[in-house]
């Protein structure tokens, strides 16, 4: 019996591009493939590609260069580019790179076992009217017992600075029968905790239903002991939505809301659509609702025509809201989007705001795990430890813990008392049952 070929996937970018790798990982493997971490052994290499932030192009087409020297020693080699620069850039990868056999964008991947079967190099960057979920082989790939599960894709937003409604589409929401049936099918082999995703994943409305009734269904599922979703918009946070937070257990006290600054010039300039201070009113409502709730966001720093006094609007939202953590980037421009036409802030001055804006938001961090100290929490384990008797997980607030246990085993689910706290995640010592 022949040995299985191999494939060999880099995945660029957020929990979509995560999920989406997963999926064309268990496609190819219906097709007898197996996946390898060894670059050198591979038979196939796929590049999952993510277009949101600046040189993503660039990287793409350095990583490929480095796969020359492969590719000539081994021309049977199949090399291929998946996601959003794959979408974005088309027939031109392969103008540029020859060694690229297969180009396919993030709405066509269920289409990429037939593509590695044609012969010649093919392109596939169509949004098709075929639901792609319902052509995919069944979940397979499980890793622990954490899943992420798509709810949601493409944005109708238009943000000034964003290319997701460019490549990957208007907004599409899965229907709630299938993703009720994918979950109990997680849950059936193991998983424990949905992370339902989506570009708005709040925005999602399949056949009249909202988010907050697809949780609260899934919250009925036997065995599925936590629910989590990401990324929202604040003009998508739904009263139903709020309320899910303050009466469903099974929801995690944890939301990414991204604002992107705190400032109302800017919040226009980016095609925002809501104020600071519309933000700052539904945080209130949120945390009324779910007061031990963790919030965590985006902010883009030295956005074109930011002043100083944009960048302070920003921080003293920063400073009222309080996040657990937040990730922060220097504006950089994305071909195609209305910003990009702008004159940019001084390379200089956004490098120093965005300096000061993480050193905030790292304090605030630090304070929040601080604050943990001494309080139990609750531990979903993922791993073991890299010592003897030592589990990790997260906790309810999505903070990475270390527990002291001898007898944990992953999928486990656990009291534990923290101990200490380090830069990015939490010591704990387990609570006996």
């Amino acid at each position: 019996m022949a040995d299985p070929k191999k494939l060999f996937i880099k995945t660029y970018g957020c929990q979509m591009n995560v999920y989406d790798s997963e999926r064309m990982a268990e496609a190819m493997g219906a097709q007898g493939y197996v996946q390898t971490e060894v670059l050198e052994e591979a038979d196939m290499v796929l590049l999952n590609t993510c277009h949101i932030r600046e040189k993503a192009s660039e990287k793409l087409y350095s990583d490929l260069g480095r796969l020359k020297p492969l590719k000539a020693e081994r021309p049977g080699l199949k090399v291929g580019v998946a996601g959003c620069v794959a979408q974005a850039e088309g027939e031109e990868i392969l103008k540029r790179m020859p060694l690229v056999d297969i180009v396919v964008g993030p709405q066509s991947y269920h289409r990429l076992p037939a593509m590695v079967r044609a012969e010649g190099r093919v392109v596939d960057t169509d949004f098709p009217a075929e639901d792609k979920f319902e052509h995919l082989p069944a979940r397979k790939a499980l890793r622990g017992p954490t899943a992420f599960l798509t709810v949601q894709e493409g944005c109708d937003k238009f943000c000034a600075f964003c290319v997701v409604p460019y490549t990957r589409g208007a907004e599409v929401s899965r229907p709630a029968e299938r993703l009720l049936r994918e979950a109990r099918d997680l849950v059936d082999r193991g998983v424990r905790e949905i992370t339902l995703l989506g570009q708005n994943v709040n925005a999602y409305h399949a056949g009249g239903w909202t988010l907050a009734r697809l949780i609260r269904e899934l919250a009925g599922i036997e065995g599925l002991d936590r629910i989590r979703y990401t990324t929202s918009h604040p003009n998508d946070m739904a009263e139903d939505l709020i309320a899910a937070h303050a009466e469903v257990p099974q929801l995690m006290p944890y939301l990414h809301l991204p604002v992107q600054s705190g400032s109302d010039r800017i919040l226009k300039a980016m095609n925002r659509k809501h104020t600071a201070d519309h933000y700052l009113r539904l945080v209130e409502r949120i945390r009324a609702a779910r007061p031990d709730i963790l919030l965590t966001s985006d902010f883009i720093v030295g956005f074109p025509g930011e002043t100083e006094a944009d960048f302070e609007a920003t921080m003293a939202l920063v400073r009222q809201v309080g996040y657990g953590a937040a990730f922060s980037f220097k504006y950089s421009a994305r071909p195609g989007t209305p910003a990009a036409e702008k004159a940019p802030v001084a390379a200089e001055v956004a490098d120093e705001r965005l300096q000061a804006l993480q050193a905030l938001i790292t304090a605030q961090q630090q304070a929040a795990q601080a604050a943990m100290v001494g309080q139990e929490v609750a531990v979903l384990y993922e791993k073991t430890g890299r010592r003897p008797g030592q589990m990790v997980g997260k906790s309810q607030h999505l903070m990475a813990v270390h527990v002291e246990d001898a007898a944990g085993r992953i999928g486990d689910l656990v009291r534990a008392r923290v101990s200490a706290s380090a830069p990015n995640s939490l010591a704990a010592v387990r609570i006996p049952d």
